[in-house]
């Protein structure tokens, strides 16, 4: 709720005949009224997608211009930490949900509170233009828990020093999203179909019965048709988000409580088995990549996943929201459907976030500015305008009840309340060369712990 402090009257029909007398803005209030620009740097969605909430914003605070620039992926990180470190850097940008911790020195938490401008036209007969400065909350730890999706608060809340001696520690919110995504099973209806299989499978175990029945050889041995895309690293698509799902829902704690990397220990709740579950998910993952199985059905001389399943050459293709529209593009008569991604049976269901935050530029010069459009953006009334944009789901829990009857979004909405994601250290290159290796060295043949234990140490060493 917003609190007002009303501190200066600008009449815009400054007097009536034989009444009235003008009372001009308080110091406070022009200083407060001066132009403000805010530069926005962010990844894939173009102006378009945003441009209704800007406009939307700038109607309450008319001296803001809000500068919007898209950047492509690979070029972006790179650019925004140039330009970070030269002090020229934007003063809202986006950060991916796995770099928040490594980008805390860089961005400027909530604040408690701030005081904003706000400047409205009153009266009947008689205008004026009343400007009153509103002491606007910060969102609190306690309402983005209650109002986003779960994993939003373990990736967005970071404890913190506090700016003080006598503040301690405190979980700080460094950053909101416009929306989230996590991966789901795409399926060729036409596949499935030819090959009697009537639906795609809930549980990864039912996936590998499916896929002999899914995939084809030549005379020679080659893959004609692949039952499922995934098994290698270089040419599948989140090859490592896929992995990291497989280890979460095989029961894998992939952090400490201080988000280091133990990803190849066993739980305390699961001593007693064979292997540690994150081992079990790799051997998983690689066999459809080992032409010693019978589930065997994917190569690395097959092009890339996404390129197969638009090509109607895969019949399973684990992908998130964003890869709809670049199905269609490259296929646009191709008939498929999306399924929730499969679990395994008896655990706990286990879906894996990927999606950006917005956070603030701790050397911005306009933090509190940055900080309400950011909070007024990410509200439920603002956010369905960028959302039904940009074709993407929801983060704000009171916002995906409307998406359950869409048929694209429809799954990835299901699967957000139990979407998790980890910490994965301060260079996202090393670390999916890191998987990238385990799994090509576990398909050559090395010793599954030895690879383990070194894509342990390999990601450890970015936390640094």
């Amino acid at each position: 709720m917003r609190t007002l402090r009303t501190f200066v009257v600008i009449a815009a029909a400054l007097s009536l005949v034989g009444q009235g007398c003008t009372r001009g803005p308080s110091r406070e209030a022009v200083e407060a009224m001066r132009p403000v620009t805010i530069t926005w740097w962010r990844v894939f969605d173009d102006q378009e997608a945003v441009a209704p909430i800007i406009a939307a914003y700038r109607a309450l605070h008319p001296n803001v211009t809000i500068e919007y620039r898209k950047f492509r992926f690979d070029e972006y990180e790179q650019a925004l930490l140039n330009a970070l470190a030269e002090d020229r850097g934007p003063d809202l940008f986006s950060v991916h949900n796995t770099w928040v911790r490594g980008y805390v020195p860089k961005l400027a938490p909530i604040p408690d509170s701030f005081t904003i401008p706000f400047t409205t036209v009153q009266g009947t007969i008689k205008k004026e233009q009343v400007t009153e400065l509103r002491t606007v909350p910060g969102k609190s730890v306690r309402a983005l828990r209650n109002e986003f999706v779960d994993v939003v608060a373990s990736d967005a809340i970071v404890n913190v020093e506090g700016e003080t001696p006598q503040e301690g520690r405190r979980d700080r919110i460094f950053g909101l999203p416009l929306s989230a995504d996590n991966l789901a099973l795409y399926y060729n209806k036409d596949l499935l179909n030819a090959a009697g299989v009537p639906q795609p499978p809930g549980f990864w175990s039912k996936l590998q019965t499916d896929v002999p029945r899914l995939t084809k050889q030549d005379a020679q041995g080659n893959l004609t048709q692949s039952g499922v895309s995934i098994g290698t690293a270089k040419n599948v698509q989140r090859y490592a988000d896929i992995l990291s799902l497989l280890m979460m829902q095989n029961g894998t704690q992939m952090t400490d409580e201080n988000g280091f990397p133990i990803f190849t220990r066993t739980p305390p709740e699961l001593q007693g088995r064979g292997s540690p579950p994150a081992t079990d998910a790799v051997v998983y993952y690689t066999h459809f990549a080992n032409p010693a199985t019978e589930a065997y059905s994917w190569n690395d001389r097959l092009p890339d996943s996404l390129e197969a399943f638009a090509a109607g050459r895969s019949a399973y293709f684990l992908g998130y929201a964003y890869h709809i529209p670049e199905i269609r593009a490259r296929a646009p008569k191709l008939n498929f459907g999306i399924a929730r991604v499969p679990q395994i049976e008896g655990n706990p269901e286990v879906n894996y976030a990927n999606y950006w935050l917005e956070g603030v530029s701790k050397k911005s010069a306009h933090q509190n500015w940055a900080w309400d459009f950011l909070q007024f953006a990410t509200s439920a009334e603002q956010n369905v305008k960028f959302l039904d944009a940009a074709k993407k789901p929801a983060a704000l829990r009171a916002l995906l009840q409307r998406q359950l009857e869409d048929v694209d979004l429809s799954v990835f909405a299901t699967q957000m309340l139990t979407a998790k994601s980890w910490y994965r250290g301060k260079n996202e290159t090393a670390y999916e060369q890191a998987f990238a290796d385990l799994i090509t060295n576990v398909l050559d043949g090395a010793k599954l712990n030895e690879a383990m234990e070194n894509a342990l140490n390999r990601v450890a060493e970015t936390y640094r």
